[in-house]
């Protein structure tokens, strides 16, 4: 089947919940006639071997009051069901491109999957800034977890023994998932009209760097390059000996040894020592000048 079943075009030629006008969206649909199961067949069957796409607008536009009744049980996690409602549409385009009126069964039956599928994945995204699951085994746990935890409060350990052989998951994995559904979001700055609040500790307050001001940092910066070019050029100020001296002694990756320079220049290596010396005097009191 094309893609046109779910493109502009065809999102245009149906209501929608968004844009703050639920009631109406809701009024619109339920003046929607739901078709008999010999109606629906004939629909499905025009979609399918001719790639009739009224056929398919049709059969989306009977099941949505249907969608909205299975996003209203997703209420509890806090997100609009305007929104709720419109995921659940886009996995109702999906199913009604997949379903196969040879088989038997009702569309919305076939359909109720492909409806939670995408409200789950909209809860998971939206619920918390963190994802809290990732993985399939997590996404069930997710979802099982929210339902037991509004009836039970904290799990005990046959609970949770419970939960993850039903699941077929490690116990430790379901007391995971349960400890992440009891953090809360905390934003990174409170702000001055919660600042009175001793409980509410936002993390910008213990996570300052102390060393990050840029003004600070900028400061140290032009330090560095300021007793940089200054070393460069007491170094310039040196004769060619001692500069060589304070470069095999200091500035080389493989620093030489006294006694290799005092070999290199015929002297003894205490002469070299007291020039490194007196190039090191040189070098300080020009810098500190």
């Amino acid at each position: 089947m094309s893609k046109a079943l779910i493109n502009s075009n065809y999102h245009t030629a149906m209501p929608t919940p968004a844009g703050g006008n639920l009631g109406g969206y809701l009024q619109t649909i339920a003046e929607i006639p739901v078709f008999s199961l010999e109606e629906e067949q004939e629909l499905a069957r025009k979609l399918r071997h001719d790639n009739d796409l009224e056929a398919a607008r049709r059969l989306v536009l009977s099941q949505l009051r249907f969608v909205v009744h299975i996003a209203r049980g997703y209420n509890g996690y806090g997100l609009p069901l305007a929104d709720l409602v419109q995921e659940g549409n886009v996995g109702l385009m999906k199913a009604v491109k997949r379903f196969d009126p040879d088989v038997g069964v009702r569309l919305i039956s076939f359909a109720v999957h492909w409806i939670r599928a995408e409200i789950h994945e909209y809860v998971i995204r939206n619920w918390r800034i963190v994802k809290v699951a990732t993985t399939k085994a997590q996404r069930k746990l997710f979802f099982k977890l929210r339902s037991s935890k509004t009836r039970l409060g904290w799990l005990n350990h046959a609970e949770v023994q419970a939960v993850a052989k039903d699941l077929g998951v490690k116990p430790e994995t379901v007391l995971e998932m349960e400890s992440r559904l009891s953090h809360q979001d905390t934003p990174f700055d409170l702000g001055n009209d919660q600042s009175d609040d001793s409980h509410s500790i936002s993390p910008s307050s213990y996570l300052q760097q102390e060393n990050a001001d840029p003004a600070l940092l900028l400061e140290h910066q032009d330090h560095l390059q300021q007793q940089q070019a200054q070393l460069s050029d007491s170094l310039k100020n040196l004769d060619e000996r001692s500069q060589d001296i304070l470069q095999q002694r200091w500035l080389s990756e493989k620093k030489a040894t006294l006694h290799e320079l005092a070999a290199k220049y015929g002297v003894s290596a205490e002469r070299i020592r007291q020039l490194e010396k007196s190039a090191m005097k040189k070098l300080r009191g020009s810098i500190e000048a």
